[in-house]
């Protein structure tokens, strides 16, 4: 069983896309993003609140 959905596959692809030409901001300071982790986080989040299948957040221990 996939764990992504499509919507989540779409959201992070865009997300990668921005993050390479220089586009893609923080939600919070809205600073650039040059993180690759940061922008699949933006993307997943993203989806996550479109309702995508996308796992829940793990809780920090």
């Amino acid at each position: 069983m996939a764990r992504y959905g499509k919507k989540a596959s779409e959201k992070v692809e865009r997300a990668m896309h921005e993050r390479k030409r220089g586009t893609l901001r923080s939600g919070g300071s809205g600073k650039k993003v040059t993180s690759r982790k940061q922008a699949i986080a933006i993307g997943l989040s993203e989806a996550r609140r479109e309702g995508g299948k996308v796992p829940r957040k793990r809780s920090s221990k």
